[in-house]
């Protein structure tokens, strides 16, 4: 099966970079006053790694609380960080290259990383430099904090949270680990504040199992799309605990499939919409395989989709980062377009995609690492639903402490209109934050910055409201 598969790879890779020169390694690049730098690390031979750096003009320097620095990963597998959640999320421009009010530069620096290699700009030169599980994906992203750090005294007292959204999170724990690691054998030198796990694909299993029930609930499907999406859900809990993973995911593809059927296509982002996704073309006729890849073609082009009908823009994203954005860059290759190897990422991953991570955010937590979880009401991909389930499989000793704790209100700019509600234990933080879907950045951005300011500690010029 590798051979086919890694043929198939080669034929896509070489079809992108037919027209280009030979891909080559970049330097570092920024803007003269120092706000901004980007650049490559080639994190293996052929494997190049694009990460863009924002320091935040509200700074606050020679605090007793250090200014944070934020490490944003995007899901997909295959999504853009330096486009999606640069200039759609939570970065200082929008996709009009109009200033976002909401930014969190307004609580921390930015850095930006299109991860894993093949993702935005980010590429390799060969298919078999392409990461194959999320622990490839934490040993690249590791190696590049290393070379950015490492002899940085700058970067070096500002302490780095890694936020996550959808499947980022699977990259952001295995990340923590191998940074916890590196740390303590005195190869990396940061100081690690802790991840946050922003409506995050940590376990398919509980997510699946979730998505009849709750779209039952909510009158989005009958007794018939339920019992039809829970007999796929429970093969692919089978196949999960058989170690199937590959053979999960295409059984995912039809589940998707068969939920968007039985509907009247809603939205995995927001289950109160329509899907904002153009139709894929699908019949009943289709195969297992053909299946899996319209949802994998849903998912990446969902993401820019979805958030593109929430804001005015003139441009679309795919245009924005080909166009001005590349030429602002300079030193991106020229044969290498943004987002033109996304497809090969997710293909690569496709046998990890439904492999859980929850042992992995135990680990972290025994560690002491300060693990925050925050999921949107009304997200469906990653439900609140899901993500409570997976939480209560957790083995670490202080969960059921976790769970006897009060949950309480959350109020933003003092309007006492409940927005939200928090639950902390020890180094175990949770926000549910209402009338939010898959992305909380863009649907509730006043409470996202509050939330980022209590996870940072950041000392901000201005106060976040209180509950």
């Amino acid at each position: 099966m590798e051979k086919p598969l890694l043929c198939l790879l080669n034929l896509l890779l070489c079809f992108h970079q037919f027209y280009g020169r030979s891909l080559r390694p970049s330097i570092a690049y920024g803007t003269a006053d120092g706000s901004e730098e980007w650049g490559y690390v080639e994190v293996r031979p052929k494997a190049h790694l694009f990460w863009w750096l924002y320091r935040s003009p509200q700074r606050v320097e020679n605090s007793s609380s250090p200014w944070p620095t934020v490490l944003w990963l995007q899901g997909g597998p295959g999504a853009s960080g330096v486009g999606i959640g640069n200039f759609q999320e939570v970065g200082p421009l929008d996709t009009n290259l109009k200033p976002r009010e909401s930014t969190w530069l307004q609580r921390a620096d930015l850095l930006f990383v299109d991860n894993p290699v093949g993702t935005g700009y980010s590429y390799v030169e060969n298919t078999s430099s392409l990461v194959k599980t999320d622990e490839e994906s934490a040993s690249d992203l590791t190696m590049l904090l290393k070379k950015l750090y490492n002899g940085n005294e700058r970067l070096q007292k500002s302490p780095l949270y890694v936020v996550a959204e959808s499947y980022g999170g699977k990259f952001a724990v295995t990340l923590g680990l191998s940074v916890v690691k590196a740390i303590k054998a005195g190869q990396l030198n940061l100081t690690f504040g802790g991840i946050a796990l922003g409506d995050t694909w940590i376990s398919p299993e509980d997510f699946v199992l979730s998505w009849g029930p709750l779209l039952k609930d909510v009158s989005r499907l009958d007794i018939n799309g339920e019992e039809k999406s829970n007999s796929l859900a429970k093969v692919i809990q089978t196949q999960i605990a058989e170690g199937k993973y590959k053979e999960a995911t295409d059984t995912w593809g039809q589940l998707e499939y068969v939920i968007s059927e039985n509907s009247n296509s809603v939205d995995f982002y927001n289950f109160l919409l329509d899907s904002a996704m153009d139709p894929l073309g699908m019949t009943s006729a289709e195969s297992t395989a053909a299946a899996t890849q319209s949802s994998v073609k849903m998912i990446m082009r969902g993401y820019s989709r979805y958030l593109s009908s929430k804001a005015v823009s003139t441009v679309s994203l795919n245009d924005l980062m080909n166009g001005i954005i590349k030429q602002k860059l300079k030193i991106i290759p020229e044969n290498v377009s943004w987002d033109g190897q996304a497809d090969l990422v997710f293909i690569s991953l496709e046998s990890d995609f439904m492999k859980p991570r929850i042992n992995e955010v135990d680990e972290l937590l025994s560690m002491g690492v300060n693990v925050t979880i925050y999921s949107g009401q009304v997200d469906l991909i990653c439900a609140t639903k899901g993500t409570e389930a997976w939480v209560q499989k957790l083995k670490w000793k202080e969960l059921q402490n976790f769970n006897n704790a009060t949950r309480e209100p959350i109020y933003c700019e003092n309007d006492m209109v409940t927005r939200g509600f928090f639950k902390s234990y020890s180094n175990l933080h949770f926000y549910w934050i209402l009338e939010a879907g898959h992305y909380v950045p863009v649907d509730q951005p006043c409470v996202a910055l509050r939330m980022l300011s209590e996870i940072t500690q950041s000392p901000a010029r201005t106060s976040v409201a209180s509950s």
